[in-house]
């Protein structure tokens, strides 16, 4: 019996704001809280708030029948408690359904992964106190930032306790494999992947409007009848996606509400389908293969790889000078500095410095608040600069008490 699981990914940064070489140790104040908020604000009317409400409104229709999941970053939970706690609550009472499950990822939707483990798994223990905090869930699956995974990370992940973990289903990996069955990394002996099926998740998130598409208009019988050709050739189909597709990506007018809100109706007239959360979805089938991806992979660009937010000088300056300062912020104890310092370790900051060209430069250009990704580093670079003063002070302030004392 074939199942659909939705996975969305639901995550806003800290964006800094125009931090210039004059600000360096005056002003300690790195982020745009009018802009982070103008944002969020848009953000919520065009898609958040009307996406749970359709969301809570077809989980009643099918009676608990449509199952959905969810990542959302910690830094995007802190906003809404902070500007919009009736988000928040239309998620809380999302939640509520027994139909709606959340999974774990890093706090700050970071690569610390790559970086530093110790802060990774600082930063996904954290995340789990939140989940639990406002969902009453623990999470039993794993998704790390922009679905960036390996073998290793498999491995790690399955040491952290995870049932299971998501990734993308690469096709030089799955080498004319099909994603629509649950597989595992060589190196574990439990946790299972599963793995997006990119070509009818992308037909959603990013196909959806184009009326140059072949296949436009998508319409939900349409989509439900790709989805029940697969009967008999899969077992799980996979669909992970941002939620900003709803209202956001592909705006109202596109008619994305009406696909959404007759989908589940179409899909479930196949008496064979059903739809599963994430965890249902791994312990409802058995490993089918070994999905062995050594290289890290993610959903992010056509490579699906790290090319996002590494590569270039301006990226790999950035982000190693950042973890360099990882145990001195700490060892620091000051609670706001380790705050500041841990929100620009989003991925997004470096996701902006990129020079990409062509389609996957209009998408990095789409999502920056910046006019070019050189405006993103030197902004960056200056906040950073600033840190390291903020840090330089504190040492001195420390060495001058210990004198005085003696």
């Amino acid at each position: 019996m074939p199942s659909i699981c939705f996975y969305f990914q639901v995550h806003q940064p800290y964006r800094l704001r125009n931090y210039s070489f004059f600000d360096i140790g005056s002003n300690h104040n790195y982020f745009d809280d009018l802009k982070n908020k103008q944002v969020l604000d848009k953000v919520s009317e065009r898609c958040y708030l009307p996406t749970n409400k359709l969301m809570l409104e077809l989980i009643k229709q099918h009676e608990g029948k449509f199952k959905i999941s969810y990542s959302i970053s910690g830094v995007a939970l802190e906003q809404f408690a902070t500007w919009r706690p009736d988000v928040l609550q239309s998620f809380v009472d999302l939640a509520n359904t027994g139909c709606v499950e959340f999974i774990a990822e890093t706090y700050c939707h970071s690569l610390a992964y790559i970086f530093s483990k110790e802060e990774f798994k600082k930063q996904v223990a954290e995340h789990g106190k939140l989940i639990e905090k406002y969902f009453n869930q623990k999470p039993k699956v794993f998704r790390n930032t922009e679905l960036q995974y390996n073998n290793e990370l498999a491995a790690f992940v399955e040491e952290m306790g995870y049932e299971a973990i998501i990734g993308e289903g690469v096709d030089r990996i799955l080498n004319h494999r099909s994603p629509n069955f649950i597989y595992k990394a060589p190196n574990v002996s439990k946790i299972k992947s599963l793995l997006k099926n990119y070509k009818l998740s992308d037909d959603i998130a990013f196909r959806f409007s184009n009326q140059a598409w072949e296949e436009y208009p998508l319409t939900a019988d349409k989509f439900a009848t790709w989805v029940h050709s697969i009967a008999g050739m899969g077992e799980t189909i996979n669909l992970f996606m941002d939620y900003e597709t709803f209202g956001e990506h592909q705006w109202e007018h596109s008619g994305i509400f009406e696909f959404l809100r007759y989908m589940p109706e179409y899909i479930l007239k196949h008496p064979d389908f059903s739809f599963k959360t994430v965890s249902e979805t791994a312990e409802a089938y058995p490993v089918r293969d070994i999905y062995d991806c050594h290289e890290l992979t993610s959903w992010a660009d056509t490579e699906r790889d790290l090319s996002a937010w590494i590569g270039n000088p301006m990226q790999d300056e950035a982000i190693a000078k950042i973890y360099e300062l990882e145990a001195l912020v700490y060892g620091s104890k000051d609670e706001k500095m380790i705050d500041d310092w841990k929100k620009m370790l989003t991925s997004d900051h470096f996701y902006y410095m990129t020079t990409k060209f062509w389609a996957d430069g209009d998408v990095h250009k789409y999502f920056s608040p910046y006019d070019s990704p050189y405006d993103a580093y030197i902004y960056y670079m200056n906040a950073l600069s600033d840190l390291q003063v903020r840090l330089e002070q504190g040492e001195k302030a420390k060495k001058t008490k210990k004198v005085k004392k003696a």
